[in-house]
């Protein structure tokens, strides 16, 4: 959403399909991997029109919200291109997209390992923990690293206590309406006097809503129950690849899409001139926006002189359709 309204309309794709949201999520997506450097990357996707269970608790919930179809349509073009960068990626209906990176924070942290979680809903916080850090985008190109010292300098609560902070305070982009004459100060202040929402209603604070809190800070606390990608909606495959004398294989999991199919004859050849995410970075976006390989290298040779003759050189003039 945050990349549909960044860049000019004007960038299309085929079909004179828009393309703006691809390019910026891609431009976010790379530049996000290429200065962390994760082991791997999962993610996470809403599924619009599909309630929630948060939806079903609470029917006010994130009431009013409404997408340009133009967004929609790229919004379904998008998990395409991450599985054919090789990123792993989580949908199901009655979940949102930060439920899936709970849950995979949550599989790393059993792992004994770390997660970092990219995240522009501030309900993320409630993950960040020694383990677990937040990347919360805050204006073009800049971004802020939550840990827990950073929660508590924002909302003066652990992060553990996110979820009842928020149910007190309420959430005004998700339609929360929170404990009546209880802002941000206040809800701080009662959750230092009671480590959670439940002992603050256990010691007789605000019977009359104490219902509707309850469904609040539910609506709030993220899932780390969903299902991640499963043997019935991936397939993996594996490629030898020769690269300066050493042969590495790599192992792949992602949605059999016509798009993965096609990159599967090429992607060899571009590893060898750019290097494994080079070329998978370089194929997948081109490919996503103009729906056919000759579009795709018509594409990369407008860029330079110098990737154009790579290419040509790697695929053979003629020899893309």
């Amino acid at each position: 959403h945050r990349a549909y309204h960044g860049l000019p309309k004007s960038i299309r794709r085929a079909g004179n399909h828009g393309g703006g949201a691809i390019v910026g999520f891609a431009n976010f997506l790379l530049r996000l991997f290429e200065s962390e450097r994760p082991r791997a990357v999962l993610v996470g996707w809403d599924t619009l029109g599909a309630p929630t269970y948060r939806q079903l608790l609470f029917p006010g919930y994130q009431g009013g919200r409404q997408f340009d179809a133009e967004l929609i349509d790229q919004l379904d073009a998008l998990p395409e291109f991450v599985s054919a960068c090789g990123f792993a990626t989580a949908k199901a209906p009655g979940y949102e997209a930060d439920d899936f990176l709970a849950a995979a924070a949550a599989a790393e942290m059993r792992r004994h390992g770390r997660a970092l979680v990219a995240s522009g809903d501030r309900d993320a916080f409630q993950l960040a923990s020694d383990a677990v850090t937040i990347l919360h985008p805050v204006r073009a190109g800049e971004i802020a690293r939550i840990g827990p010292a950073e929660v508590r300098q924002r909302y003066g609560v652990e992060p553990a206590q996110v979820p009842d902070f928020i149910a007190l305070r309420g959430d005004p982009s998700d339609r929360l309406p929170g404990a009546r004459s209880v802002g941000a100060k206040g809800a701080a202040a009662l959750l230092r006097q009671y480590p959670t929402l439940e002992d603050a209603l256990a010691a007789g604070r605000f019977p009359a809503q104490a219902d509707e809190l309850r469904i609040y800070r539910r609506t709030a606390a993220l899932d780390p129950t969903p299902p991640l990608a499963g043997e019935e909606t991936t397939f993996s495959t594996t490629l030898p690849l020769d690269f300066n004398g050493r042969l590495w294989k790599t192992t792949f999991s992602a949605p059999k899409t016509a798009l993965y199919t096609e990159f599967d004859a090429y992607y060899p050849k571009l590893m060898m001139a750019f290097g494994f995410f080079g070329s998978v970075l370089l194929y997948a976006l081109l490919h996503t926006l103009t729906s056919s390989r000759r579009a795709a290298l018509a594409l990369a040779q407008e860029m330079t002189s110098e990737l154009r003759e790579s290419l040509e050189g790697l695929l053979g003039r003629g020899s893309v359709d």
